[in-house]
């Protein structure tokens, strides 16, 4: 679990904000009220983050942060100064930002900041800049967000980095460099990634207007003017990797069903459309199987709704730990799936269906009200195929008639 320290000598907000910070985000939170309490903890644990003060009573003018960053420590700096002059001073310093301590809002502030830099570990950065200078300036500041930086020094040899690393979140992109400038490397990445998969963050000292506009309409999401300042940078290019979030999370719900988090029936047909057609070209073995519970409206009867949501749920990761990664598993209706299993042969596809059916048969259930519950399901298989996707689930589902008609608990296949 993650620590967070807190220094901070007036005790009742240091309480407040500890309190808040382990409700909302479950760290572990310590607490110092000067700096010789803060060096003890800083010696004993690693710490997340640290938030501090300025002012405490062994370090009045801000020498806490110095020594945290002498150790390498990540800081989030709180204060109640407001003077500009000051804050600039503190904020050239490798500090993560700068609080201003005025009341609940700053603290809600704190938060947000801390979920943030706590999901940005899960993302890739790419800084393509033909300035080592640069390149490294722009490192330090995205590591210190948690972000995952690679660099480069020119356009094209950060399509290669992109090959390599398909994962990558975000691209900071300088205008004018060697080889291929970055609105080329704008128009390439947008050939293979959209801006749902990849955001794109132009940087140039270029005065021109239109070198903006023709960022954006190539594809950029956003465009800083060199030279910025410290805090623009964080705030855009938190913002854009927020953005990506909310459209994978936006995709998320239209692709998911909602309660077993599978892939839904309308993402079943869109995504295995091509390989259906791939598959079925390239002679390429593999397996549908429409599979459903049994007696499910007896389960909903006998022990309440909830407990049918709870066997259709462990059904589902009953189904999801049985296959490959690379297999489909969807949830078409109620009690009601599909599997595809790929690349693989009759025998094995059947063996993996049996094995998921036996699982299911010795699965125990323990209901809301502590009733002890089991359901078995039965599986149609279609393993010689028709002409379309369509007309193959179709034979699935008939095949499935077929299981629940002559008795249940069984898997039938043509």
């Amino acid at each position: 679990m993650d620590r967070i320290l807190i220094i901070e000598d007036n005790k009742t907000l240091a309480k407040l904000i500890a309190k808040k910070i382990n409700a909302e985000l479950g760290f572990e939170v310590d607490i110092a009220y000067q700096l010789s309490e803060a060096k003890l903890f800083v010696h004993k644990y690693n710490y997340f983050i640290i938030l501090t003060d300025l002012n405490l009573p062994d370090a009045p003018n801000g020498e806490v942060v110095d020594f945290l960053l002498s150790k390498e420590n990540r800081v989030l700096v709180l204060s109640g100064n407001i003077d500009k002059a000051f804050r600039d001073k503190m904020l050239q310093k490798n500090i993560i930002d700068y609080v201003t301590k005025s009341g609940v809002d700053d603290i809600n502030y704190i938060i947000h900041t801390l979920k943030r830099l706590h999901k940005n570990q899960q993302h890739k950065v790419l800084v393509v800049d033909d300035s080592m200078m640069f390149r490294k300036s722009m490192k330090a500041m995205l590591e210190n967000l948690f972000f995952q930086v690679l660099t480069v020094a020119h356009g094209e040899e950060a399509l290669g980095m992109i090959g390599t690393h398909p994962d990558i979140s975000l691209v900071l992109t300088d205008y004018n460099m060697p080889v291929m400038d970055g609105l080329e490397l704008t128009k390439e990445i947008r050939k293979i990634h959209n801006k749902s998969d990849m955001s794109i963050i132009a940087l140039s000292s270029n005065e021109d207007d239109q070198v903006t506009a023709m960022f954006l309409k190539s594809g950029a999401n956003d465009y800083i003017k060199k030279p910025f300042s410290k805090e623009e940078f964080s705030c855009r290019v938190n913002n854009s990797i927020e953005a990506l979030e909310n459209i994978h999370i936006i995709t998320n719900h239209a692709n998911r069903d909602f309660l077993t988090g599978l892939y839904n029936r309308r993402y079943f047909f869109k995504n295995m459309q091509d390989y259906f057609s791939d598959a079925s070209q390239n002679g390429e073995s593999f397996a549908i199987a429409m599979i459903n519970i049994d007696n499910f409206k007896k389960i909903n009867e006998n022990y309440g709704h909830d407990s049918g949501d709870q066997a259709i749920v462990s059904l589902s990761e009953i189904l999801r730990s049985s296959v490959h990664q690379k297999d489909i598993v969807a949830r078409f209706n109620a009690e009601e799936f599909c599997v595809v299993l790929k690349d693989i042969s009759a025998q094995d596809a059947l063996t993996t269906f049996e094995t998921i059916r036996s699982t299911i048969e010795r699965n125990r259930i323990l209901s809301d009200k502590n009733q002890e519950f089991q359901f078995t399901i039965s599986i149609g298989v279609s393993l010689h195929h028709e002409d379309t996707l369509e007309d193959d689930v179709n034979q699935a589902d008939l095949l499935l008639y077929n299981a629940k008609q002559s008795g249940q608990n069984q898997i039938i296949h043509n």
